[in-house]
């Protein structure tokens, strides 16, 4: 495994962490109001949300095409590229379609658990051996996480179907999980932030596009508000936000990285209770303290563990 240069000072990493934190937890508040707005609530629109963010981020970063050395990439480099493409698809179109049916503050708890499947992937993939407190940190968050996903049947306009949308939420998080361990995996190879992002978000973004007509539903004919909403999802929670991350995770330990994006549902669940009055229910408060007290004993186990 290739050593990662240790030149980035740690104050710079955990500001740009911070401010991915803070983009990313606009992706579900953007979400609602987008569907508010469109005053549609389906599978479909949901995947045109997914695939219309990624290829709004990816048109963006299309004159980064031009500057990706190819000749210097390792073997290997665009295979994980595309794969962590793939995995990218996966986790926006199953974590946008569960916001459709359950809370703002279950569904962003559940996909931020990504840092025990992390920890985990780190273990097998990158020989990350993890300290005691980190393994009774990650049992303490999957214990939070299982009384969320399994406890709460409180079932509102907001939370329609608890059960189907925080199980979407749950392969959302391993999802995201996958796409940072092999986006770390192409940056070491070879490729720099902008041209990774620019072929993971293309490849993302391709195999989006053709699903919501699998499901009858269209990309025009929506309130113009609607695509402020999608334009502003490419370029907050996804180029500011997942950018943040994936240069950050080749700068230290993928699992801090994660650990750190634990903070989303906090964010997201304040601005779901300004813009929606959304109120989470004592299950999933419940389970949020236990995931977040679970992350607390992680990060203090892996805090030295820096790549």
């Amino acid at each position: 495994m290739m050593q990662n240069s240790n030149s980035t000072s740690p104050w710079l990493v955990a500001l740009v962490v911070l401010v991915g934190v803070i983009a990313v937890s606009t992706g579900a508040i953007l979400v609602r109001l987008a569907i508010a707005t469109a005053e549609v609530n389906t599978i479909g629109f949901s995947l045109v949300m997914s695939a219309s963010r990624l290829s709004f981020a990816a048109l963006l970063l299309v004159p980064t095409w031009q500057k990706i050395t190819w000749k210097t990439l390792q073997p290997g480099a665009l295979f994980y590229a595309a794969i962590a493409g793939i995995f990218l698809a996966l986790h926006f179109a199953t974590w946008i379609t569960s916001l459709s049916y359950t809370s703002i503050a279950a569904s962003t708890t559940l996909v931020t658990t990504s840092p025990v499947w992390v920890a985990i992937l780190s273990a097998i993939w990158l020989k990350e051996k993890p300290s005691k407190l980190t393994i009774l940190g990650i049992i303490i968050a999957l214990t939070g996480g299982l009384i969320i996903a399994l406890g709460d049947g409180n079932t509102t306009e907001a939370s329609r179907n608890p059960i189907l949308g925080n199980s979407l939420a749950l392969i959302g998080a391993w999802a995201i999980s996958f796409y940072l361990i092999f986006g770390r995996e192409a940056q070491q190879r070879g490729f720099k932030i902008g041209g990774y992002i620019a072929v993971a978000y293309s490849v993302a973004a391709v195999i989006l596009l053709p699903l919501p007509f699998f499901f009858g539903t269209n990309y025009s004919g929506y309130p113009s508000l609607v695509y402020v909403y999608l334009v502003l999802m490419a370029i907050l929670p996804q180029l500011v936000g997942h950018t943040s991350f994936s240069w950050a995770v080749n700068r230290t330990s993928p699992t801090l990285v994660m650990l750190a994006i634990l903070f989303e549902p906090v964010g997201a669940s304040g601005l779901g209770y300004l813009f929606f009055q959304e109120i989470p229910s004592l299950t999933v408060v419940g389970g949020a303290i236990i995931i977040l007290i679970g992350v607390a004993i992680a990060v203090l186990g892996t805090k030295s563990n820096t790549i």
